[in-house]
């Protein structure tokens, strides 16, 4: 790790909470000879689904979130001359899968206080062609559920949630994955709520939707690995049925994500802590702070994201940045909106007045680093590093 002998150890944006339980559970998948998906995953699937207090819901466990989205939409229908309303203030993956199954993504401005999709945008977006929506819950704060349900039925669309920093978190005192949507998907990418390395989950309701997942996670073949490698009666035989892809998750990964499952409430808690030391060391000072819902439950914190006004603070938010380097302390940017890289303007056509929300907040937005595996230390350099950069 870099040394800056003023400010001691440089402190990461992000780093992954693992314990010695972590690391036994994936040691003993090791030992026991099976590393691809197996009885670790199947196990991971039924507990995840058991976390979220639906009894109808069903689990597929995957390699990646990127991976649950493409599965989601492909199960879901979703094809050429189809449009996917996407928010422009997200990861490229939310769109991209959406030109996977050669279907356009119609990119949808944000709302200013939460930097989630603007339904009044959406709604003015929607053609005979639009066939689903794809909200985010960026940085852990969800997608109203109800306004999320009630825009849905009533332009008809289908629904896949990009919940990829929305867990553990409720909204309408339901856990984000126990909703009406058609599917929901989340992500164990090394810096999310819970890790597994590289994995994700998806949830759904339907049990056809859910067969056609498993399907097509393994190449199209009608048994999975699991299956076939324990069965009595030929375990050899299967059928390929559809061009599926190589989306399945290790039992090593799995291994791990099940600890991590166990620990979700007490990291997430750990993530609250950190935020609200935040929000009090920082309500004095030239800088927006992040949304912060009256009921606790209804933040995942995922992200602690700042806003910097050039004008109020002084400094703009690339040299907070540079600056916050100086002191010690990592920090990053959630995200560059679509419209605004190469690809996505000339695919969809965007201009930055398109999205006035997203283009204006976009030149302020900074994410600190909140992880549950901080230490009161760090936390305490995060606020001097800030109270120092922005009242010097």
């Amino acid at each position: 790790m870099p040394e800056n002998t003023e400010t001691g150890p440089f402190l990461p944006f992000a780093r992954p909470d693992i314990t010695e339980a972590e690391i036994e559970a994936v040691t003993e998948t090791i030992r026991s000879g099976w590393l691809t998906t197996g009885p670790n995953a199947a196990a991971f699937e039924k507990e995840m689904s058991e976390f979220l207090d639906g009894e109808d819901i069903t689990c597929v466990a995957v390699n990646s979130a990127t991976a649950g989205l493409h599965l989601a939409v492909e199960a879901l229908g979703i094809g050429p001359g189809d449009e996917v309303l996407v928010p422009t203030w997200t990861f490229t993956s939310t769109a991209e899968v959406v030109r996977y199954v050669g279907a356009d993504p119609i990119l949808v401005d944000v709302d200013p206080a939460t930097l989630n999709i603007d339904f009044q945008d959406a709604g003015r977006k929607i053609t005979d062609r639009t066939k689903a929506v794809m909200p985010v819950h960026l940085a852990g704060i969800p997608v109203d559920a109800r306004e999320l349900e009630d825009f849905a039925t009533r332009h008809q669309l289908l629904v896949v949630e990009d919940a990829a920093h929305a867990f553990p978190v409720r909204s309408n005192g339901k856990l984000v994955g126990n909703s009406t949507s058609d599917a929901v998907v989340f992500s164990f990418y090394a810096t999310k709520t819970i890790t597994t390395g590289e994995g994700g989950m998806v949830m759904v309701r339907s049990e056809d939707l859910a067969q056609r997942m498993r399907t097509m996670r393994l190449h199209g073949i009608s048994r999975d690995v699991f299956n076939r490698y324990q069965s009595t009666v030929p375990a050899w035989r299967y059928d390929v049925v559809a061009p599926g892809f190589k989306y399945n998750l290790p039992d090593t990964a799995a291994a791990m994500g099940r600890v991590q499952l166990g620990r979700a409430v007490e990291m997430r808690d750990r993530r609250r802590a950190i935020a609200y030391g935040y929000l009090e060391a920082f309500r004095d000072l030239p800088v927006e702070l992040p949304l912060v819902p009256e009921d606790p439950q209804n933040h995942a914190w995922h992200l602690f994201m700042l806003r910097i006004d050039a004008g109020t603070a002084g400094l703009h938010r690339d040299e907070f940045i540079n600056r916050m380097s100086d002191e010690g302390v990592g920090t990053s940017v959630h995200f560059i909106p679509l419209h605004l890289h190469p690809y996505w303007k000339d695919a969809c056509g965007a201009e930055d007045a398109d999205f006035p929300v997203a283009t204006r907040e976009f030149e302020r937005a900074v994410s600190l680093p909140i992880f549950s595996s901080m230490t009161d230390g760090d936390v305490d350099k995060v606020i001097g590093a800030v109270g120092r950069v922005l009242t010097r």
